[in-house]
């Protein structure tokens, strides 16, 4: 067989591990944030009703692939299975180091193919060698192939009694309905900040390393609920101090994290108006080590705490707060206009969309902090509030600076200029040759070639498009369809899928229409007169030139 398993290197002692690696679970008390769904498992396996395959789904570092050996290991050993067993069984420790003879791990990204899956299929054949259950892990089942998912679903239906198979995904929707349906499915979620606070507090006690609190929730919050990268973030403030303490400065200092105070101390400033305090704050902030599309993300979240910070409990067990930080912000928050808020929230959405387009984010950040201060300036939100009673969006603002102390802020009544615009930049589409057509001018040729090449049209009236598809057509298609037809003609369409077969695709109307020029000229004179002059003539294609 193609397929082969790694294990341990003899070299790697259990000191040199790295703590993703050392504390990995080996057993279901072991795992965190999982219970209820360790319990299920257990209770299956105990009353001889364990599926023939497990799904498992969730984010990276949830504890996918660890849950996979820990269900292998149970489903062959007892005493794994009440959380007793000895360290070298001779089903869990080849088990936990992936070299055991009846379990298998596959890694779906380097085995995508159909000939890989015909081989392991072929493979289980034959019962266990050693143990109850023959086994297969495959890790990232969302990798293979269209034709390797079809056949694996009869082996997946009604497998042999010994044979179980265990996947795991992070992209569970990449997965055939019809292999999902097959499977036990368990949605491992994010583990919760308090339980993986205290977490990694018994580790770093365990590895005699002084890790403060508020470093390890800092930890907890960068992790985002992974407890593999939480582990290696810990490892890596472990390191960069080598023996010597860490605290939250150096935490900050090593993940290049920026504090919310600094966000909290930003915008005071803003809305002081000083310009040249706001660009000093800013560059302070990227000479930390800050990227600007992470300021940006960090700017908006500290914006929606503003405007919702009397909704936000400070309960300590979330880490998205601290309790000076939270109090400042109910402070700040309390001077502050709301309509200011919303409207610093539309610019910096914005500002994130086109921080791509420049060569210098750096330049347009220092742009968008200075903008926020005319936006600031009390006539502006007086015509915000103006606006708003009127119904109008808010999508653009004019900035003019007629006196060097005194900046204007005009904003437009967006609303009558959008209708306009619209108005002026509506597309009417009557037929699919015109979609085809629009789709050409506006440049979406994918577009154009899926409408060309696998769309059979029903029915196009009344902005109700129904349509025939075939299988290779894109699976984002329709979504795609319907958000370019929303922007061109500002109108909601209907896309439908028929039963019935359709008209000919654009492709195979050309075609056919090719192949009728082709019969007409063959039974004309001329090339019958070709012909004769050379015999050995084939006619390929016909050209028509307006001239």
């Amino acid at each position: 067989m193609s397929f082969f398993q790694v294990g341990w290197s003899p070299i790697m002692t259990i000191k040199s591990q790295v703590l993703a690696l050392k504390y990995r679970p080996q057993i279901f008390k072991d795992l965190i944030g999982h219970e209820e769904i360790a319990t299920t498992i257990q209770n299956s396996i105990k009353n001889n009703s364990s599926a023939n395959a497990f799904l498992f789904t969730g984010i990276r570092g949830i504890g996918k692939t660890t849950f996979a050996r820990i269900v292998a290991k149970a489903l062959n050993c007892d005493q794994a299975l009440e959380g007793k067993c000895e360290k070298k069984c001779s089903h869990c420790d080849p088990i936990a180091n992936s070299n055991h003879i009846d379990v298998m791990e596959i890694d779906a990204a380097s085995n995508t193919g159909v000939d890989n899956i015909r081989e392991l299929l072929e493979f289980s054949r034959y019962g266990p060698t050693s143990s109850k259950f023959k086994i297969f892990i495959i890790d990232e089942v969302h990798m293979l192939s269209k034709q390797a998912f079809n056949a694996l679903l009869k082996t997946l239906e009604e497998p042999p009694k010994y044979l179980k198979f265990i996947f795991a995904t992070t992209e569970v929707k990449k997965i055939p309905v019809t292999v999902i349906s097959r499977c036990q499915r368990y949605d491992l979620s994010r583990v919760k900040s308090d339980e993986l606070f205290n977490y990694l507090k018994n580790i770093s006690l365990k590895e005699k390393k002084a890790v403060d609190d508020n470093a390890i929730k800092l930890i907890v919050k960068l992790s985002e609920g992974s407890v593999r990268d939480a582990l290696s973030l810990l490892d890596r403030a472990i390191i960069s101090k080598n023996e010597n303490h860490v605290t939250f400065e150096d935490a900050q200092k090593i993940f290049g994290y920026v504090n919310r105070s600094s966000y909290i101390e930003l915008l005071e400033i803003i809305f002081s108006g000083d310009q040249e305090k706001i660009i000093d704050h800013y560059r302070k902030l990227y000479n930390s080590g800050i990227e600007p599309n992470l300021f940006l993300n960090d700017f908006l979240e500290m914006l929606y705490y503003m405007k919702n910070i009397s909704h936000i409990e400070n309960e300590g067990n979330s880490f998205t707060l601290n309790d000076n930080d939270h109090k400042k912000i109910s402070s700040l928050s309390k001077q502050l206009d709301p309509n200011a808020i919303l409207l610093f929230w539309e610019f910096t959405l914005k500002t994130l969309k086109e921080i791509n387009i420049v060569t210098n984010p750096n330049l347009l950040i220092e742009m968008f902090l200075i903008q926020l201060t005319y936006l600031k300036k009390k006539n502006v939100i007086d015509n915000i509030q103006q606006n708003k009673s009127s119904n109008t969006l808010i999508k653009n603002v004019d900035l003019k600076n007629t006196r060097s102390n005194e900046p204007i802020g005009q904003i437009k009544n967006i609303k009558q200029e959008d209708e306009k615009i619209e108005k002026k930049n509506t597309i009417e589409i009557k037929s699919l040759e015109d979609l085809i057509e629009i789709c050409l001018e506006k440049k979406e040729m994918r577009l154009k070639y899926e409408l060309e090449n696998n769309v059979n049209l029903v029915s196009f009236s009344n902005m109700n498009i129904e349509i025939s598809i075939n299988d290779k057509i894109n699976k984002n298609f329709v979504k795609d369809l319907s958000e370019r037809l929303y922007d061109w003609t500002k109108k909601r369409w209907l896309i439908s899928f028929s039963k019935e077969k359709g008209e000919m695709s654009e492709k195979e109307k050309k075609n056919s229409l090719k192949k009728k020029d082709i019969k007409d000229y063959e039974s004309s004179n001329e090339y019958k007169n070709l012909l004769n002059a050379f015999p050995d003539i084939e006619l390929i294609n016909i050209e028509k030139k307006n001239d």
